[in-house]
C-alpha cells in the first residue's frame, strides 16, 4: 500500500454507541428516518424553470428568406426581435 494512502477511520464504536441512528462524531444525520422521510415526502417537487403567466403558442410560418436572414443576422435572439416585430405592426 502506497504511503499516502492510509485507511481513514474514526473514532466509532457500536460497542459505545449502540444501534444510533447516525455516528454522533459525524454531523450528517440519516435521512432515511421517518421524520426526514416525512419531511421529504411534504415536499412539493418542481423540475424545470416556472411557467410563464402568458406561454407562447408554437406554430409553423412561411416568410420570404430575406426576411429571415436579417433577423438571424443580427445574433442570437431573432425569434424575439421577429415576435416584437410582428407586435407593433399588428398595435400591440
Amino acid at each position: 500500500m502506497n504511503a499516502n494512502k492510509k485507511p481513514t477511520s474514526h473514532g466509532y464504536d457500536p460497542e459505545t454507541y449502540g444501534d444510533a441512528a447516525f455516528d454522533p462524531k459525524d454531523d450528517a444525520p440519516d435521512l432515511s428516518a421517518p421524520h426526514w422521510r416525512a419531511k421529504f415526502d411534504a415536499a412539493p417537487v418542481q423540475r424545470g424553470r416556472p411557467k410563464a403567466p402568458v406561454t407562447k403558442v408554437s406554430t409553423t410560418l412561411r416568410i420570404d428568406p430575406d426576411v429571415l436572414e436579417r433577423f438571424k443576422s443580427e445574433g442570437p435572439g431573432w425569434q424575439g426581435r421577429m415576435n416584437a416585430a410582428l407586435r407593433r405592426a399588428v398595435g400591440l
